[in-house]
């Protein structure tokens, strides 16, 4: 039995980065994916606490730092998940062929997607509060808002990879993929949600760019 990885409420960050370096695969990607959710989180926690709101805009503004302060909490709690699954996860390949393994991948397999799938719901939500603050927050944190699209991409883009990767195992339980997808159409079509928030993100970032690089305009 590997030793219980550290989760990121007890761990120091260098700490939990050592762990995720190790090869052991938990904490590992998705793990990875729930943490730059958690800087994206609180980077716009932090911008959301530096800005001022303008009449009318008080409500707003106070529902973004809300919000980025829960997500924060809840990110660290899906990272922690998913590092629980990952567990699973390699225990399930590890099992001797036969049956008892074909069931456990498949249940392995679709937890560990479900956990991914949360830390990209989780982050896809987020994309509002960011555009938000790129209208009305302080402009002197631009950069800070382009840093967090940054952590709230690589977010989404963890989810989405291993969302997909995940569902791609349970072939490896015998289903077709036509099979994983009539079985799973909520897990299915987040994919493709996470690719449009991918490509908001990019937008957002790109709208930006001109106020928080200057020096990269020619």
């Amino acid at each position: 039995m590997s030793e219980k990885p550290p989760t990121t409420r007890d761990a120091t960050v260098a700490t939990w980065m050592r762990a995720l370096s190790e090869s052991s695969g938990s904490p590992g990607g998705g793990a990875g994916a729930g943490v730059m959710l958690a800087i994206a989180a609180s980077l716009t926690s932090m911008v959301a606490g530096y800005s001022r709101a303008r009449d009318g805009e008080e409500s707003a503004l106070a529902d973004v730092l809300s919000r980025s302060r829960q997500l924060r909490e809840d990110a660290l709690d899906l990272a922690d998940a998913d590092s629980g699954a990952s567990l699973a996860f390699g225990a399930a390949f590890a099992l001797p062929r036969g049956r008892e393994r074909s069931s456990a991948i498949r249940e392995a397999s679709v937890a560990a997607a479900r956990t991914s799938a949360s830390v990209g719901l989780h982050a896809v939500g987020a994309v509002d509060d960011l555009a938000w603050l790129a209208r009305h927050g302080n402009p002197t944190l631009v950069a800070d808002v382009v840093v967090a699209c940054g952590a709230l991409r690589a977010a989404v883009a963890g989810a989405r990879t291993n969302v997909s990767f995940d569902l791609g195992s349970l072939t490896s339980a015998g289903e077709s993929l036509d099979e994983v997808r009539e079985a799973n159409p909520s897990l299915w079509d987040s994919v493709a949600a996470f690719d449009a928030a991918i490509a908001r993100i990019d937008r957002l970032t790109a709208s930006l760019d001109a106020r928080a690089a200057p020096t990269d305009a020619d």
